[in-house]
C-alpha cells in the first residue's frame, strides 16, 4: 500500500504547495491554505496500455444525433440558454447571497411540467423548501425533493430516481467520502464537480448547479469548475432594486449574448417581457437632465432613462459620480463636452444615474448621457419623445453603433417621435419607419437641434 501524501490548497485560487505558508504566494490571501490528503497511486512503469473502450472515428462515420432541447414555463430562462436546456448538459449558476438563486431554481423545478425532476438542496431542509414553495404558489407532483449533502447518496438517489432535471443547491455543500477534505474545498468542489458531469453525460440528465461567489464577484472554487460545465449563467442585481439580470458567460449550445430581466416580488421571479416600459419613468417635459437611450444587450433592444443632476460644486473639487455607466468613460464625455463643444464643466459636480439599477457597457448611450448632462447644466428639459443611439468619440463626433434598425424599431414601437442616430449609419431605408431620424455626425449638431 502507498503511503499517503499531503499537499496544501489555497480555497480561494487553487493553487497548491508543498508545506502550509500563512499567505499564499499565487494571490495574495492570507490564511486560506490548508492540508488535503492525497492517496498515492501505485506505478507499475509499465508504458504499454491494452486499448479498450472508444476507437478514432472520421466526421462522415459519427452518427448525427439531434437532441431536442427542454422547454421550461419561463422564457426568460429559455432565452438565455438559446431555446431550452440541451439533455444531458451541465448549467452552472452563480450570484451574490440572497440575489434568487434558489428562488429561480424552485421556479424551474416547479415548472417543469410532465418531466420529472429532482431538487437536492444541502442549505435547506425539506420543511423550508416547502415553505419557499408554498410562498410561490405553484405545485408539482413530478417534482421530488431530498435533503443531502453526499455525492454517493447524491448519485445513488438519481439513478433510482432517473428524473429528466437535476438541480444541485449547492456545490459547496456537497463532499465526496474519498477526500478528507471539507465541503467547500478546492478539492471537493472539484471532484464532485467531475463526478456529476460524468453521470450527466452518461445518462443524458440535465443538471442545474448553483455555486457559490466569492467577495471580489467570481464563482467560488477552481477556475477549472467553469471549464468543466457546459454553460455559466451569472444572476445578478442590487438587492436593493427589484430588478434583476440573467446573463450567460459561456454557452455551448447557444450565444453568451442573451440576457433575461426579472422583477423580484413577494410572490418570487416575475418575467419582464417588456422592459423598456418597465425603464422608462413617466416624465413630462418640464423635468431637466433626463434622456433616453435605445441600447441593445445581446440581441434585445430595450429603452433605459438617463438621469443626469449637474451643480455647483460646494467644495474645492468638483464631485464625478456615476450608477451603472463606467465612470471612467464618463470623465471622458465629460472632457469631450468641455474640449470639442465648449461648455464648462469643469467646477461642476456631475451625478449620473441609470434608472432602474441596471448597468450598461453599451458605448451607443454615450450620446444621450452627454445630451442629459447638457439639459441639467442648463436646466432646459428635452422632449420625452425624443430618443439617442450614438457612440461620442474623442474628437466630438458621433460613431456609428451596431444593430441601428432594431433600436429605431423599439423607439417607433414605444411611440417615440424622434430619435438621434449617427450619420454614417446609413445600410437601412429611413421610408420604412414612421419615426422621424434625425442623423448628426457631430455633438454639436445634436445640441442645436434639441436646445437651439
Amino acid at each position: 500500500m502507498a503511503p499517503n501524501k499531503s499537499i496544501y490548497t489555497c480555497q480561494n485560487c487553487g493553487a497548491q504547495f508543498s508545506k502550509w505558508m500563512g499567505k499564499c504566494s499565487s494571490c495574495g490571501e492570507w490564511n486560506t491554505i490548508v492540508e488535503e490528503i492525497v492517496a498515492k497511486k501505485q506505478t507499475t512503469g509499465k508504458l504499454s496500455v491494452q486499448i479498450s473502450g472508444n476507437q478514432p472515428l472520421t466526421l462522415e462515420s459519427i452518427e448525427t444525433v439531434k437532441n431536442k432541447r427542454i422547454t421550461v414555463e419561463i422564457n426568460e430562462f429559455n432565452r438565455v440558454l438559446g431555446g431550452g436546456i440541451v439533455p444531458g448538459s451541465l448549467i452552472l449558476l452563480g450570484g451574490d447571497p440572497g440575489i434568487g438563486k434558489s428562488t429561480l431554481a424552485l421556479q424551474l423545478a416547479l415548472g417543469f411540467t410532465n418531466r420529472k425532476v429532482l431538487y437536492t438542496s444541502g442549505e435547506e431542509s425539506l420543511q423550508q423548501i416547502k415553505l419557499r414553495a408554498e410562498r410561490l404558489n405553484i405545485s408539482n407532483k413530478d417534482c421530488l425533493f431530498l435533503s443531502e449533502t453526499s455525492l454517493e447518496q447524491l448519485i445513488a438517489h438519481a439513478e433510482q430516481v432517473k428524473p429528466d432535471l437535476l438541480i444541485v443547491d449547492s456545490i459547496q455543500t456537497i463532499s465526496t467520502e474519498t477526500l478528507e477534505s471539507s465541503p467547500g474545498s478546492v478539492s471537493q468542489v472539484r471532484e464532485c464537480t467531475s463526478a456529476i458531469l460524468k453521470f450527466a453525460k452518461k445518462t443524458g440528465v440535465a443538471i442545474i448547479l448553483i455555486g457559490h461567489i466569492t467577495k471580489e464577484g467570481s464563482l467560488a472554487g477552481p477556475k477549472v469548475l467553469e471549464h468543466m460545465v457546459d454553460t455559466v449563467l451569472q444572476f445578478e442585481g442590487d438587492t436593493n432594486y427589484m430588478y434583476r439580470i440573467l446573463r450567460s458567460n459561456k454557452n455551448r449550445f447557444g450565444s453568451t449574448n442573451e440576457l433575461g430581466i426579472f422583477e423580484m416580488g413577494s410572490f418570487g421571479l416575475r418575467e419582464i417581457i417588456n422592459p423598456s416600459e418597465q425603464l422608462i419613468s413617466k416624465v413630462s417635459n418640464d423635468v431637466s437632465g433626463t434622456a433616453i437611450a435605445a441600447t441593445i444587450e445581446g440581441i434585445r433592444p430595450f429603452l433605459i432613462e438617463i438621469q443626469a443632476l449637474v451643480s455647483s460644486a460646494a467644495y474645492g473639487t468638483p464631485q464625478r459620480s456615476s450608477t451603472g455607466f463606467d465612470l471612467r468613460r464618463l470623465n471622458m464625455l465629460l472632457a469631450v463636452l468641455e474640449k470639442r463643444a465648449g461648455f464648462k464643466l469643469i467646477q461642476k459636480d456631475v451625478f449620473l444615474n441609470i434608472a432602474g439599477g441596471l448597468k450598461i457597457n453599451d458605448p451607443a448611450t454615450d450620446l444621450a448621457v452627454i445630451s442629459s448632462i447638457l439639459s441639467s447644466n442648463i436646466d432646459v428639459a428635452i422632449n420625452h419623445k425624443f430618443c439617442f443611439a450614438g457612440e461620442v468619440g474623442l474628437t466630438g463626433e458621433i460613431r456609428a453603433v451596431n444593430r441601428i434598425e432594431q433600436r429605431i424599431a423599439e423607439a417607433e414601437k414605444l411611440g417615440f417621435q424622434k430619435i438621434y442616430i449617427p450619420k454614417f449609419n446609413k445600410s437601412f431605408d429611413d421610408s420604412k419607419f414612421n419615426i422621424e431620424i434625425f442623423r448628426a455626425a457631430r455633438v454639436e449638431e445634436v445640441f442645436r437641434n434639441i436646445f437651439g
